[in-house]
């Protein structure tokens, strides 16, 4: 790679590292008004004398523009409502995002003031119908509203600053439709509104071509539109897998696709090439906007669009001086873009297929293909290098040879030789990308989605040509409301789903976990030689090929033990919002996971999102390089507590799930048949029962032997145990309520603990002073949602814990709480307070 050849990308990554360096040192703006003219100064000399030191002074001064544009849109504080968590307020405002409707809610955004903005949820009953609402119109409703928060736990994704790039700082949970109320006027831009209205005019048009089918609807309103709302987690979970997930949503590719057939459809009407160029670069862009405007998309356009100027000034178009000044171009504009995952996956895609893929397929397919242009005119060989020639020369031959047995005409053979030459170089091509990706995105895969695909190539080969095709005639069926094209597309994306699911089956069952700084900078070291031994000379690609092979073994593999402390026994409180999640590791390194978290449903079907233990609880366990655990115990069936075990049974893989009294429910169907797939032995533990369990001592004080349980699950269903390490004690009770705390003291069992994890989240239907008296904690733990709708924990609970001087930590104001003991001094780390 020659800085004659691609002048943008040192730039490029001096821009980056000063972003990255203001993001750890705290400049100020005073720290730039005297350093950038000096450097621009010292830059226009440097231009005048010598081109080397001018190498060193630009670098300089792209660096320092870096950090200078991180401090310039550092974020100020976020506004603020007057209004506590638990009080219904009237809201008014702008919506500036229309309804998504999905079972059971409305959800639609409302600008409340410049730059202030809501995320309404609407409960929608039945036999009630949602408001039509649209982009422009002033609402006013009734509801709860909450500061949007990220879950406090190591490794978890930034919601929070997520959100607030999009000046969404709150959600509203409207409980009433009847609340809401649309006032006379109209706000917001007319220009959007138009987009808006092309966007639903197309969502509309989809759910006609597709009604009665919501697996097609829902699919191809994610895969045209950008619309995911009807689009289930399952029916994609096959994408995720293989790595083919990419073409379900907008990205670079839909843009590039729908590009290259307006473009094929504008130059079969004889338009001159910049004209057509331009016109497709206007309907990427619009395209971009009706998809919801997401980064990718607007990427793509972006770059497309530097390439149509390229072109209109007569300069060759370089993929990585492309790619660069379109990194440059959305830096400069939002700096922090540089930390988020999908913008560095997009740049990164590209530049594995400039530096990896692109040079192989270059010596290559690239240039055999040239010798199949015009096969049947001799004329052309004396213009093509020379393993282009021999290759066309030896492909004529073959099909003089078959002309010779099978009396077809030479021409036609010559045709068929070559037409499956391109095909075969078309795959080839697919093959060789799909590798350059997943081997230049296996370090970003690995941190962000612990995911590597192995059937990610063959995968690719064949689910990309089908959702390609996918899109175009999507959109001519969405166009003509031809049922023909629609229906061709839905069995497309059907082959392609079958194919998936396929390649699901022979794809391992393990997640692949962050890899070690010292290996996340080995796999980057290595991958630049590759890039650059391709450009030099065949040893040099083997032998760096050979060490980026080894390393992308042992990131995939990883060999590493977990994160935990041996000889010590450890509680760990998972910040999972309203609901229970602990992590106990034992002295002799087994580890079980008590409960997974869940979002509750208060018995409404409803389809949640938000999947706590794939989302918030395996993230974690991952950033401790926990691969499989011993032990899964649910003590209940609430959805807060059962929600997330069968995501965390698919994803660590136990031998054993304990279980306290578990009457039926969808909850407890949904970990049983999780538990049975994974052939998972199942454990009902009562109350009396005592063994030894990774060098510590297990008692099991609830539910009692001769316990009933009711026909749903109650709180007092729950599995109570206490742990014993030497001198020191953790009792966990679940949401064990009074009459199971007075049943456990009367019976007897041992009580006396110095860590306590208060039972039902700190509600005062439990930690009654007579068990408190009998347990006499040291440390309290409450694990409880932040501003939850039920006033956990409850005043007088705090208050009687006080009273019996335990020190209480809680989930919603000190995030991840661990408590350690090695049986006799005891440790407590939060995530707020490290």
């Amino acid at each position: 790679m020659k800085d004659s050849k691609n002048r943008l990308v040192a730039p490029l990554l001096a821009l980056a590292s000063g972003i990255l360096l203001a993001r750890f040192v705290h400049f100020q703006v005073y720290d730039f008004i005297w350093s950038l003219p000096l450097l621009t100064c010292l830059t226009y000399l440097a231009w005048r004398c010598s081109t080397r030191i001018l190498c060193v002074c630009t670098s300089l001064f792209f660096l320092f523009c870096g950090a200078f544009l991180q401090v310039l849109h550092r974020p100020g504080r976020p506004p603020t409502v007057d209004a506590g968590a638990r009080e219904t307020v009237i809201l008014k405002g702008c919506v500036v995002s229309p309804p998504a409707f999905s079972e059971g809610r409305d959800q639609f955004v409302l600008e409340l003031a410049p730059r202030a903005r809501a995320r309404v949820s609407l409960a929608i009953r039945d036999r009630e119908t949602p408001p039509d609402l649209g982009y422009g119109q002033v609402v006013e409703l009734e509801a709860r509203v909450r500061r949007i928060r990220n879950f406090q736990n190591p490794g978890e994704f930034d919601y929070e600053g997520f959100s607030a790039r999009s000046d969404i700082y709150w959600t509203a949970a409207a409980s009433s439709v009847n609340s809401v109320v649309v006032k006379p006027g109209r706000c917001g831009s007319r220009f959007v509104a138009g987009v808006f209205a092309l966007r639903t005019g197309a969502l509309r048009r989809i759910e006609r071509l597709y009604a009665g089918n919501p697996y097609a609807t829902g699919m191809m309103e994610a895969t045209l539109i950008g619309e995911s709302t009807r689009m289930e987690r399952l029916w994609t979970d096959h994408f995720r897998r293989t790595g083919t997930y990419h073409m379900l949503v907008i990205d670079g590719l839909h843009i590039t696709v729908l590009a290259a057939f307006l473009l094929f459809l504008l130059r079969l009407c004889f338009l001159p090439e910049i004209t057509a160029l331009a016109i497709t670069a206007f309907g990427a862009w619009t395209y971009a906007l009706v998809s919801g405007w997401n980064a990718p998309a607007i990427r793509a356009a972006g770059g497309f669009t530097l390439y149509v100027a390229a072109r209109y000034f007569y300069r060759r178009g370089r993929l990585l001086n492309l790619l660069a000044a379109v990194a440059m171009v959305y830096l400069i504009y939002d700096p922090s873009q540089l930390f988020e995952a999908g913008f560095q996956l997009s740049f990164l895609c590209v530049a594995a297929i400039g530096l990896l893929a692109v040079p192989l397929l270059g010596a290559t397919s690239t240039l055999y293909a040239r010798g199949l242009a015009g096969i049947n005119q001799p004329g052309r060989v004396p213009r093509l290098p020379p393993r282009a020639a021999q290759f066309r020369l030896e492909l004529r031959l073959l099909a003089e040879t078959a002309s010779y047995y099978i009396r077809f005409p030479r021409a036609w053979w010559e045709h068929a030789f070559a037409l499956a030459a391109r095909v075969l170089f078309y795959a080839y091509e697919l093959a060789v990308i799909s590798a350059a990706i997943q081997i230049g995105l296996a370090l970003p895969m690995a941190i962000y989605f612990h995911r590597i695909s192995l059937t990610g190539i063959s995968a690719n080969i064949l689910v990309v040509p089908l959702l390609a095709l996918v899109v175009p005639l999507g959109f001519i069926a969405v166009l003509s409301m031809w049922h023909v094209p629609a229906a061709i597309a839905g069995w497309l994306l059907g082959v392609g789903e079958h194919v998936a699911a396929w390649h699901t089956r022979l794809e391992p069952q393990w997640r692949v976990l962050a890899p070690p700084l010292w290996l996340a900078i080995s796999f980057t070291a290595a991958l630049i030689l590759l890039a650059y031994g391709m450009r030099r000379s065949a040893g040099w690609s083997l032998a760096a090929l050979g060490v980026v092979l080894a390393l992308f073994a042992l990131i995939f593999w990883h060999p590493f033990p977990p994160a935990v402390h041996r000889g010590e026994l450890e509680l760990t409180a998972i910040d999972v919002g309203q609901g229970d999640s602990l992590l106990v590791s034992f002295p002799d390194s087994k580890l079980m996971l008590i409960d997974g978290g869940g979002v509750l449903s208060f018995g409404r079907q409803t389809t949640q999102r938000l999947d706590i233990g794939e989302d918030v609880v395996s993230p974690y366990l991952w950033s401790r390089s926990i691969r499989k655990i011993d032990v899964v115990a649910l003590t209940h069936a609430h959805d807060d507590h059962a929600g997330g075990l069968p995501a965390i049974i698919e994803n660590f893989h136990p031998a054993q799930l304990w279980t306290g009294a578990t009457p039926s429910s969808p909850a407890w169907f949904a970990v049983r048949s999780k538990a049975r797939a994974e052939k998972v032995k199942i454990v009902a533990l009562t109350s009396g029962r005592s063994f030894d369990f990774g060098g510590a001592r297990i008692d099991v004080i609830s539910p009692p032997g001769d316990y009933v349980p009711a026909g749903s699950p109650m709180n007092n269903d729950s599995l109570g145990i206490r742990i014993t390490y030497r001198q020191r004690s953790i009792l966990l009770t679940g949401d064990m309520e009074k009459p199971m705390e007075r049943r456990a003291l009367s019976d007897g069992q041992p009580l006396r603990a110095d860590i306590l994890k208060v039972g039902h989240h700190g509600s005062n239907t439990s930690s009654i002073d007579p068990f408190l008296d009998a347990v006499s904690p040291l440390f309290a733990v409450i694990s409880d949602g932040f501003e939850n709708s039920f006033g956990h924990p409850h005043p007088k609970v705090l208050e009687r814990l006080r009273d019996h001087r335990a020190a209480i930590l809680r989930t919603d104001r000190d995030g991840l709480v661990t408590v350690r003991t090695d049986g006799r001094r005891i440790s407590v780390e939060t995530y707020r307070v490290r």
